[in-house]
């Protein structure tokens, strides 16, 4: 007997439970996925400015909420049309000066989002810029055409109003110029400039022997010339520094309580320039550990490895007594491994920090 044919077409077929449960939990983590990644796209999207108060004991009254714009690490990262993203985070507050320290261009070489930052730093404030480690050298020792010693992407920048800080930087205030704040590299706290200055005098004095310079020689030749005039410029600007000066010291790499112990021995407690006499160290690198869980901090940083210390990457804290700061800085650094390209759940951060005499 033939059999017969089932009258209805749509039959629902039983799924079993197993399958069921995987399917919806699979739908959920899709969902959650989801969800996640367009809140890290807002995030990403969004400049954070994050306002911090420093006590500074002796803090001169001129100097009485001097505040610095800190910015670190863009690494060519766009921040909208413009920088318009970042321009809005700054906002119409004064800030006394703009500090970057460092990864400002990144291994890229594209100058120009930070020229673009740069034309919407406050008006009237000073853009000082430590190079970084990813940046490219900002001295040409190799023809590039030009006529300086700077390297293309560091004579933009000058040509832009920015000074690059390879030497101590004057601010003052107050009647006379009395009230006086330093920004300072922190290799000039250990670089024996005497040395440098001989090093170079030693390479222009062999170049200067040569009838004719091919064109790398000569570019070599400025270079020596600008860093025997760095190193006396630096020298005599040292000796400048009175006692009562605020000392900021800014550096690309944060400084670690291992790092002041080795160094501040070599002063003694009588030397007006020394990391022990500094009020503020400014500092970047890390990008806030890139990747971020709330809650549990960085994921991976190469230097510390998995769930590093946030003291060491991020944010504030005391090295040897003196208040660090440490940028999670603007845009997504080349040196993580695995996630070189984004930020995740870590927003653009840059920081307002105001100087005060007062306890908080």
């Amino acid at each position: 007997m033939a059999r017969r044919r089932n009258p209805y077409i749509f039959v629902r077929k039983k799924t079993h439970p197993v399958r069921r449960v995987l399917l919806t939990a699979a739908a959920f983590l899709l969902i959650a996925l989801g969800m996640i990644l367009a809140f890290n796209y807002l995030l990403r999207n969004n400049v954070r400015l994050d306002t911090r108060r420093v006590t500074v004991a002796d803090l001169p009254s001129d100097l009485e909420s001097f505040s610095i714009l800190h910015l670190s690490d863009l690494h060519g990262a766009e921040m909208g049309d413009g920088m318009s993203r970042l321009q809005r985070a700054i906002g119409e507050q004064a800030y006394s000066c703009v500090v970057m320290t460092g990864d400002m261009v990144g291994v890229k070489g594209d100058v120009q989002p930070l020229l673009d930052a740069i034309a919407v730093m406050p008006r009237g404030a000073p853009v000082l810029i430590l190079p970084g480690d990813e940046d490219p050298p900002y001295l040409a020792d190799a023809d590039q055409g030009n006529a300086g010693p700077y390297a293309a992407w560091a004579e933009a920048v000058t040509q832009a109003g920015a000074v690059l800080l390879d030497e101590p930087y004057l601010i003052t205030r107050g009647k006379n110029d009395r009230s006086r704040l330093w920004l300072i590299p922190e290799d000039l706290y250990s670089l024996d400039l005497n040395q440098l200055e001989a090093v170079y005098r030693a390479q222009l004095d062999e170049l200067n022997g040569y009838l004719a310079l091919t064109p790398d020689q000569a570019a070599r030749r400025r270079v020596a010339e600008y860093q025997v005039r760095r190193a006396g410029s630096a020298r005599e600007k040292l000796k400048q520094i009175q006692p009562g000066d605020v000392q900021v010291v800014v550096s690309h790499t944060p400084l670690t309580e291992d790092f002041m112990t080795e160094v501040i021995p070599w002063s003694s407690r009588s030397d007006v320039v020394s990391l022990r006499q500094a009020s503020l160290i400014l500092a970047g690198h890390y990008c806030g550990g890139q990747w971020r869980i709330p809650g549990r901090g960085a994921v991976y940083v190469p230097d510390f490895g998995w769930w590093p210390e946030e003291e060491r990457i991020n944010g504030w804290s005391y090295v040897y007594g003196i208040p660090q700061h440490i940028s999670s800085g603007l845009g997504p650094a080349d040196f993580y491994p695995w996630w070189e390209s984004f930020r995740f759940l870590n927003p653009p951060d840059v920081t307002r920090v105001v100087l005060t005499s007062r306890m908080y």
